[in-house]
């Protein structure tokens, strides 16, 4: 048994499980993330104390702080899984057809499709820096801890627009991600067809657009002056 697990993530698979495990992990908390954000729209008290209310979930069980840090360590596992096994996979995909087309049509795939790889990296940069800014204060211009409000009002304020530009690329990279992801996911399940592939595409693309709006609704309400 203890020899199957790895066997079963050596095959593709497995590898697929994977991604798909790691990447639904991954959906939850966006969605879970972007509700939290939202409560900004309430008013300083109920993000503060929202924030607040993350770092004692599961006391007294357990301390304070500890179900954050549990969370912290599972996403940061399926990041890091999510982006190993893709990155296997697209080596295997390309082994497996090691001659390239003399005269090769071009393929026909949405944009996300082809920009998955400056995406990841959007991403990755992205996640970085909302750590050392909205995490850890470290670049947060204002940076003061069990303040997230004021926080986040300082960090894109209208003299910081490359900021909210950055963010936008980024919640941009990761919306395109999402369609492309839940629709290969979506379509794996069943047999493909015309009809069948339309409805999975707009689901996924309304997902993914529900998903940008809500994140980038935040920055752009700051910058406004909807939220100061």
């Amino acid at each position: 048994m203890a020899l199957a697990i790895p066997a079963l993530y050596r095959s593709t698979v497995g590898k697929k499980a994977v991604m798909a495990v790691s990447g639904g992990l991954l959906v939850l908390f966006i969605v879970a993330h972007m509700v939290g954000n939202l409560k900004i729209f309430f008013g300083r008290g109920e993000f503060d104390g929202y924030a607040a209310w993350l770092r004692t979930i599961g006391t007294p069980a357990l301390h304070e702080t500890w179900f954050l840090w549990l969370q912290r360590t599972v996403l940061t596992l399926c990041v890091l899984l999510h982006i190993g096994t893709a990155a296997d996979l697209a080596v295997r995909a390309r082994k497996a057809r090691p001659i390239r087309y003399r005269h090769r049509a071009k393929v026909q795939g949405s944009y996300a499709a082809r920009t998955m790889r400056w995406g990841g990296v959007i991403l990755v940069l992205f996640i970085v820096w909302h750590i050392l800014d909205l995490t850890v204060g470290t670049v947060n211009p204002r940076g003061v801890h069990g303040e997230p409000y004021g926080n986040v009002v300082a960090d894109f304020q209208p003299g910081r627009w490359y900021i909210t530009l950055f963010y936008a690329l980024a919640v941009i990279a990761l919306g395109l991600h999402l369609r492309h992801g839940l629709t290969s996911a979506l379509q794996s399940l069943g047999r493909r067809n015309a009809v069948r592939e339309r409805g999975l595409s707009a689901s996924a693309t309304v997902f993914a657009v529900v998903i940008v709006v809500g994140y980038l609704s935040v920055p752009f309400a700051v910058m406004t002056g909807l939220v100061s």
